[in-house]
């Protein structure tokens, strides 16, 4: 997939998100474990991190391309924001999937809440 379409991809998400209500804390935070796509705050004060997954046809799954060695990199991913960020270990976080379907202009999007809970 080309770095502009990852870009757009997540450009989608940002704003599918924020019009559902949420905050947009960070975006692309690097650690060692890898790359957070979205860190977002629900209404609800949640915090969400969010991979985002962008595909131009229809074939392609972007939910069969989170495996266990990704799964656990994400959550490896989030401790790592949560320590970071000297963030409460009383806080609520969950890990999300958005999959951004780009087909003839036309942009899908179909959001996977609590991933961990697959």
């Amino acid at each position: 997939m080309s770095d502009d379409l990852g870009q757009a991809g997540e450009a989608h998400a940002v704003q599918y998100l924020t019009q559902k209500g949420y905050h947009i804390l960070g975006r692309n935070w690097r650690c060692p474990h890898g790359e957070i796509d979205i860190i977002a705050q629900d209404q609800r004060g949640e915090v969400a991190f969010v991979e985002v997954k962008t595909r131009r046809r229809s074939a392609e799954s972007g939910w069969e391309a989170i495996t266990p060695k990704k799964r656990q990199r994400m959550i490896d991913s989030a401790y790592a924001y949560l320590n970071a960020h000297q963030m409460d270990d009383k806080i609520i976080w969950r890990i999300d999937v958005i999959v951004v379907q780009i087909k003839r202009g036309k942009i899908v999007i179909e959001h996977g809440e609590d991933a961990l809970g697959w």
